[in-house]
């Protein structure tokens, strides 16, 4: 009790329950601070019930039912789903300074004023909604302001859904392209769309789930792109979509995705969706050295081609690329290193053939064939001694991490 004492001394006994059992928490036995203050309060012969409080200025009345009413009218008004929150608080600068300040004096290494503030609250959000505070990945997020007459904001969370495209119609980028006129503001040229192209991977599953979710923007995160005028077939490439501030939460996937594959029939289909967490989107990112991918590629050449020297294509290995020309304004202009891991082929007629190569992530396949004037070594038209270009690319598969 001698702590207690100096405690209730250096405050002149104005000091509430909160701030005293707070700075008692390591030395008197209880199950919240208002317990561990009875203690005292009962060892002593002192009430402490109603003092105005020289630590926190009693700023632990404003916890009250009014406080959680307009919570539950912040909730309401926004329409929100949630499962998991985390709550944090601003209180007066000069409140937490006189709080450390006694922590200072008697060297205490116990809970902050603010923290015991977003504990309660927490607390009080738990018992009302049945949800779980969650520290490392919450869905929204309560600002409670308690400088004044008490504020509530809610940060909302993004979602995240990850899975796998295949894209079957050719002339459909993977993401939305602003109108290289108008830079996406809307001119006649886009027809007021502000887009390049009427329709892409992304939009045509994002605007599901904007709609369902009531979510302010979508992100799509793709594991690499193909080009717009290539299809990806096989068990398509993995991505990530990303919901910003999703009101609605719980979904059912399943059937989700099958109207969505519906409605797009012929174009795009998507496929394992599943929510996922925040750091899949870096991963799906990340080239690693184990990944690959296969394509089928048609090469047409502009003379006919000796037939022995196809062989020579499957002896490709290290590949040096120059960033190609149809990509430098939006690439660095560097040499990236590729190797071709296994490549086989068959004649089409004398100037065509098929080509089905599987490579290292990254490597540029329509510029493999072309040679794209000497930015790319070696190449097939320098095998073949003929000039050659990608006639047709299909992406066969992607590899996952």
């Amino acid at each position: 009790m001698r702590l207690a004492e100096d405690i209730l001394n250096l405050a002149d006994g104005k000091i509430c329950k909160h701030c005293l059992g707070r700075k008692l928490s390591k030395t008197i036995e209880g199950s919240n601070n208002i317990e561990r203050a009875d203690k005292v309060c009962e060892e002593l012969g002192i009430d402490l019930d109603g003092v105005d409080c020289v630590i926190c200025n009693n700023i632990f009345d404003k916890l009250d039912d009014d406080l959680y009413d307009k919570i539950d009218a912040k909730i309401n008004q926004l329409g929100i789903e949630f499962n998991t929150f985390l709550v944090g608080s601003q209180i007066p600068k000069d409140i937490q300074k006189r709080d450390e300040e006694m922590f200072e004096e008697f060297d205490l290494g116990v809970e902050t004023i603010k923290k015991e503030v977003n504990r309660l609250i927490g607390l009080g959000i738990w018992e009302r909604y049945d949800k779980e505070a969650e520290f490392e990945r919450q869905d929204i997020v309560f600002n409670i302001d308690l400088r004044n007459e008490p504020k509530v904001r809610i940060q909302i969370n993004p979602l995240y859904i990850e899975g796998k495209y295949n894209k079957y119609k050719r002339g459909i980028p993977q993401t939305k392209w602003p109108c290289t006129k108008c830079k996406g503001r809307g001119c006649e040229e886009c027809n007021g769309t502000g887009k390049q192209y009427p329709e892409s991977v992304e939009e045509l599953i994002s605007e599901h789930f904007l709609k369902l979710t009531k979510g302010k923007e979508a992100k799509f995160h793709g594991a690499g792109r193909e080009d717009i005028d290539v299809l990806m077939l096989g068990s398509g490439r993995p991505f990530v979509l990303e919901i910003k501030e999703p009101r609605i939460r719980n979904l059912d996937l399943a059937k989700l995705e099958d109207e969505i594959n519906k409605v797009n029939e012929c174009k795009t289909a998507y496929h394992g969706l599943k929510l996922c967490e925040r750091g899949r989107k870096a991963e799906i990112k990340q080239s690693s050295p184990d990944t690959y991918k296969i394509y089928e590629a048609i090469v047409e050449c502009d003379e006919a081609f000796d037939e022995d020297k196809l062989e020579e294509l499957t002896k490709l290995n290290e590949i040096h690329q120059q960033t190609p020309l149809r990509v430098l304004r939006r690439r660095t202009d560097m040499v990236r290193v590729k190797h071709v891991l296994d490549l086989s082929y068959e004649v089409i007629d004398e100037k065509s053939f098929t080509m089905r190569i599987k490579t290292e992530g990254g490597l540029y396949i329509k510029e493999l064939i072309s040679g794209d004037e000497g930015r790319s070594n070696p190449n097939v038209s320098e095998i073949l001694g003929v000039n050659a270009v990608c006639a047709q690319l299909d992406v066969i598969e992607v590899s996952e991490k």
